[in-house]
């Protein structure tokens, strides 16, 4: 990597270090800003590692899109990096790969201040999971005592894990957010849970109609008033999905599921599926439903949650 960026005339020494200037980067003093590739001891630090990670993804991975997923104060870095990957012929419209720093906010703790232990260490996520994972099966237990151990476990940990994960992605990414247990474990709001919980329920209704989700693909006529509502949500998806590949905003996805599942609420609460009288009227309903399942399930699937098919 370094051979190739002195081959290009970019690499500079400047004070027994060897260096790259990206264009359009001073310092407070006006000076162009370097990245250091070897340290003037012939060691290395970040910029050499990530300027070869880069070289590396770009010219053996053959990758296209590259998503920096790192903390907002890492921004000018990696601007810097992006710009010599621009002049290195790495990036660009010519080497046919772009890169994007996906930056996200500070996690905070309920006291408003970053989230730490008691000690002031930095929290180590194992912890936080596993955490989420007792309060989940403790709820869980006192919601369903009926499920057996093992299915109780799997559950709690869908729970858990997913709520953890939802509460980090719902948010707007560049923004920071309150880490609470209580309200990401919520049954009610804009959760993983409650998402969960409806997706559950939607089973509980093939399960008393003793017919499979799958076979209920028939045609669907929308009659009444929260039918034509869940409908126009669930058409919403394609776009958004295209919206969110681009724009890498899942909290607009967490925001359209939970559209899909409060509109399910709905229409559970004014449409009866098993007690309508009219047998057409039953089998367009329960495709309604088997369309609301797999549009939940496919979207917590997109940001890592299982949906379980029950709770």
């Amino acid at each position: 990597m370094a051979e190739e960026l002195d081959r290009l005339g970019l690499l500079v020494e400047d004070d027994g270090a060897k260096c790259v200037f990206p264009e359009g980067f001073r310092n407070r003093d006006g000076n162009p800003m370097p990245m250091i590739v070897i340290k003037s001891d012939g060691g290395y630090g970040y910029d050499t590692t990530d300027l070869a990670a880069l070289h590396h993804r770009t010219h053996d991975l053959k990758a296209t899109r590259l998503l920096y997923v790192v903390g907002a104060p890492q921004q000018q870095h990696l601007q810097m990096l992006f710009e010599v990957g621009r002049e290195a012929g790495w990036l660009g419209p010519d080497a046919g790969a772009e890169a994007t720093h996906v930056s996200f906010g500070s996690v905070l703790g309920t006291d408003g201040k970053i989230l730490r232990t008691r000690a002031g260490a930095s929290v180590r996520l194992i912890d936080l999971l596993d955490e989420a994972v007792n309060r989940a099966a403790a709820e869980v237990a006192s919601r369903n005592p009926d499920l057996g151990d093992d299915e109780a476990a799997s559950v709690a940990r869908a729970v858990g894990i997913g709520a953890v994960k939802y509460a980090d992605l719902s948010t707007d990414r560049n923004k920071d957010y309150v880490f609470d247990y209580k309200r990401m474990l919520s049954f009610d709001g804009n959760t993983a849970p409650y998402l969960q919980y409806a997706h559950t329920r939607i089973q509980s209704i093939f399960r008393r109609a003793e017919v499979a989700q799958d076979d209920c693909q028939g045609p669907i006529v929308v009659a009444e008033p929260a039918e034509h509502a869940l409908a126009i949500e669930l058409l919403s998806l394609a776009d958004l999905l295209s919206d969110v590949e681009r724009n890498l905003e899942f909290h607009r996805l967490c925001t359209y599921l939970y559209g899909v599942a409060t509109a399910f609420t709905a229409f559970y609460e004014h449409c009866p599926v098993l007690r309508a009288e009219d047998e057409a009227v039953r089998a367009s309903r329960l495709a309604l439903c088997a369309l609301t399942a797999r549009t939940l399930a496919l979207g917590l699937g997109v940001i890592g949650i299982t949906t379980p098919t029950r709770m």
